[in-house]
């Protein structure tokens, strides 16, 4: 009796988060499948629209070409250079300018001959608002809060979903659906079959969303747990009368610091303290942003590095949440799962609201054979 008391506590939780935060939880499904290929699909956009790029033996340097976008759009001068994109499957550089406005205007430039490809409103694309939808609903920093929460409580979803599941008294009839049963029995099996098979992936997609949410919070936490040394802040000490070293100089440093590395990222500063922070890929490494060289604008002194091949846990433990969240821990395969992962929260908010609605119509009695709690039922 107390452990039925116990189920019915969690399947009352279980109903009501998803009846609060269903909805949320359905968009933010649905965006995260369009965004598992968003890279290649993007990028074969740019390609039908500004041609292609042919790759030759040597590029030119990341200072000359953000040196011919910067001449190029020198009738905009509050626009200045923000990030740079080093590496792509089309195999063009992407050159981010910042505009007084926030928004962030893209230069596609050719690295092999400098020739400027095309440009557009980086806020406007398609996929940037996708994105945006995806982690903030389009609402700011509100929104990312909201999502924060949302995606916390999915990882309570899929953490009660599994308690609730039938599987664990009668394990292959878990994985069963009855086709042929009566259709509330059919709605009940879509439910529990879709929930079991994708929780696992949902509850680690929900948990990084919402450290990533709430970074300020969680960050410190997984240090702290992890009983690892938050990297600190570092800023670049402002010479009077100097200009910054050349962008080409700060590689070279960066080099030097990580050898055997691949640049992959630059991203520059918006204040006179800010550092030149570069991403690079080590060999054998999967991802593009694990390790990084961080620079003072001026002296191009190297102020921290970040090496995967010998990170501390807590960094360790961030770095996972990318192939996580992305599904690309497993290459092709898992990006393709994932795609049909992001759609279970709206098979998952469909069957469940039929199942909320048929309790409030009545209560559906057992039907012989049928593996179905009549009193855990909604």
């Amino acid at each position: 009796m107390k452990s039925l008391k116990i189920r019915n506590v969690v399947f009352s939780i279980h109903r009501y988060i998803g009846l609060l935060v269903g909805l949320i939880i359905l968009i933010i499904g649905l965006t995260g499948s369009l965004l598992v290929f968003e890279h290649e699909i993007d990028d074969w956009g740019i390609q039908q629209r500004f041609g292609y790029v042919i790759p030759q033996e040597q590029t030119l340097s990341a200072g000359t070409l953000v040196k011919i976008v910067s001449t190029a759009y020198a009738d905009y001068p509050d626009w200045k250079v923000g990030q740079v994109q080093m590496t792509s499957g089309s195999e063009f550089y992407t050159v981010r300018l910042n505009r007084p406005d926030k928004t962030q205007w893209e230069v596609f430039i050719n690295p092999y001959n400098g020739k400027i490809m095309g440009d557009r409103q980086r806020d406007t694309a398609l996929f940037s608002r996708v994105l945006k939808l995806h982690y903030q609903l389009l609402a700011g920093d509100i929104g990312m809060k909201i999502v924060g929460v949302a995606a916390l409580f999915l990882c309570i979803l899929s953490i009660t979903g599994t308690i609730l599941w039938s599987g664990w008294r009668k394990f292959f009839l878990g994985f069963k659906i009855k086709w042929n049963s009566h259709p509330k029995r059919v709605n009940y099996d879509i439910h529990k079959v879709a929930g079991i098979i994708t929780a696992g992936f949902l509850g680690a997609i929900a948990f990084t969303g919402f450290c990533w949410n709430f970074h300020d919070q969680t960050y410190p936490a997984i240090y702290a747990l992890t009983l690892t040394q938050e990297t600190p802040n570092v800023h670049s000490i402002v010479i009077l009368g100097q200009p910054p070293l050349g962008l080409d100089e700060i590689i070279s440093r960066s080099n030097q610091a990580l050898p055997g590395a691949v640049n992959t990222y630059i991203t520059l500063p918006g204040q006179p303290d800010g550092t030149i922070e570069i991403y690079k890929k080590l060999p054998r490494d999967t991802e593009d942003f694990n390790s990084s060289v961080k620079l003072d604008q001026y002296s191009g002194k190297v102020l921290s590095v970040k090496n995967a091949n010998n990170a501390g846990l807590g960094d360790r433990v961030l770095r996972s949440f990318t192939p996580i969240h992305y599904g690309t821990f497993g290459g092709l395969p898992t990006r393709i799962l994932y795609v049909f992962v992001g759609f279970a929260p709206t098979v998952l908010l469909g069957t469940g609201f039929v199942m909320w609605r048929l309790r409030r119509l009545g209560k559906p009695t057992g039907e012989k054979g049928n593996t179905l709690d009549p009193k855990l039922v909604p």
